[in-house]
C-alpha cells in the first residue's frame, strides 16, 4: 500500500544555521593558536586562546546570520564590517605587530567589508510587498455624496 504524500521518509539534517559558523570558528581558532605559537611549542594557553577565539567568532557569525535580517541594510552591513574588522585586527595583533598597525588593518578590512556587504544587501534585497490602497470609508445611506474638489463651492471671502 502506498504511503501518504505528506509522510516524511527520513529526517534531513540542515546545517544552514550552524554549519558555516562552526567551520569558520574552527578555522579561526586553529589559525589564532598558530599565530600565537610563532613556531614554538604548543602550550595550554594557546589551545585555550584558539578555543575561545573560535567560539566567540562562531557565535558572532551565527548571531549576524540569524538576526541580521531584522536590521536595516545599513546596520546589517555595519555588523558584518565590524565582525570582519575586529576578527582580522585581532589576528594581526597576535603576531606581535604594533597595535596601531592592527587597528589600521582592521579598519581597512571593515571599510571594504562595509562597502561590499552594503552593495550585496542593497542589490539582493527582496522587493517590498505591494501595498493595497486603503479602502474608502463606508458612507452612511443618509449622507449625501461628497462632490469632487473641482465642483465644491469656494469658501466665502471676507473683506475689511
Amino acid at each position: 500500500m502506498a504511503t501518504h504524500a505528506a509522510t516524511p521518509t527520513r529526517r534531513h539534517i540542515h546545517t544552514h544555521g550552524w554549519g558555516l559558523p562552526v567551520t569558520l570558528g574552527l578555522a579561526y581558532g586553529i589559525y589564532a593558536a598558530a599565530v600565537q605559537r610563532s613556531g614554538g611549542v604548543i602550550t595550554w594557553g594557546q589551545v585555550v586562546l584558539g578555543l575561545v577565539a573560535g567560539v566567540v567568532l562562531a557565535g558572532a557569525v551565527y548571531a549576524v546570520r540569524q538576526f541580521g535580517h531584522v536590521l536595516p541594510r545599513e546596520l546589517h552591513a555595519a555588523a558584518w564590517a565590524a565582525l570582519a574588522g575586529c576578527a582580522v585586527g585581532f589576528l594581526f595583533s597576535l603576531s606581535d605587530a604594533s597595535i596601531l598597525s592592527g587597528v589600521i588593518l582592521g579598519l581597512v578590512v571593515a571599510a571594504g567589508t562595509l562597502v561590499t556587504a552594503f552593495y550585496l544587501l542593497y542589490t539582493h534585497e527582496p522587493a517590498p510587498p505591494a501595498r493595497a490602497r486603503p479602502a474608502a470609508p463606508a458612507r452612511r445611506a443618509s449622507q449625501p455624496p461628497v462632490p469632487p474638489a473641482s465642483h465644491r463651492p469656494s469658501p466665502p471671502t471676507t473683506s475689511l
